[in-house]
């Protein structure tokens, strides 16, 4: 049984790890290498990822051009390195990878860092929705507390120590609604600022960069 389980967590590996393969056998047998490595440079990718198609294509016996590749990066470069394409990344989220050429750098890392705000903005405005939400969504279960123990109260046959019990529980939720309410209402106020300066980062570069 111990061995089958093994064999098992053998072949699972084997899989998880041939999926994240950068190339598979069909693309390490095209050998298209100028190809490849452009689509890389035009992604933005260091030409160090030449070693990850090396490692994967070592597995089916195939060994890349470097030098076409690398010819193909550079061109590929050229497509990356343009400043509506740093705004694009930066927006985006993505990581730069310090690839441009410093004449091409210029114009693209100052786009790349205006996006970023862009970026830092709306996912003030995400994370400040989310914590709405989630204070919305408790003073839901609160309320449903509350009712279920007032209806708990209602009840025949309790004894005024069970009362006492209920009612205090019920104060005690109480208490904990009137601060989510409070947390709530701070939330809603940083939501409404986060979405003021997305605005306003958004209506700054729309007017340098255009709309998205």
């Amino acid at each position: 049984m111990r061995t089958a389980l093994f064999c098992i967590g053998l072949i699972a590996a084997s899989t998880l790890l041939g999926s994240c393969a950068t190339m598979s056998e069909e693309e390490c047998l095209a050998g298209d290498w100028g190809g490849r490595g452009f689509a890389d440079g035009a992604a933005g990718y260091a030409q160090s990822r030449l070693g990850e198609h090396a490692e994967a294509c070592a597995k089916h016996g195939i060994t890349p051009d470097d030098s076409t590749y690398r010819a193909g990066w550079a061109q590929g470069v050229l497509r990356y390195c343009t400043l509506p394409n740093g705004f694009i990344q930066g927006r985006e989220g993505s990581a730069y990878n310090g690839v441009c050429p410093a004449d091409l750098e210029a114009d693209f890392l100052p786009a790349y860092r205006d996006g970023q705000l862009v970026h830092a903005a709306e996912e003030a405005v995400s994370s400040a929705r989310s914590s709405v939400d989630s204070l919305r969504h408790r003073l839901g279960e609160l309320d449903d507390k509350i009712e279920a123990k007032q209806g708990e109260l209602r009840a025949q046959g309790l004894t005024d120590e069970q009362r006492d019990q209920i009612r205090g529980r019920i104060q005690e939720i109480r208490r904990e609604r009137e601060d989510t309410q409070r947390n709530w209402r701070r939330a809603q106020d940083e939501l409404d600022d986060a979405e003021s300066n997305s605005r306003d980062v958004r209506y700054r570069f729309e007017r340098r960069y255009g709309a998205w």
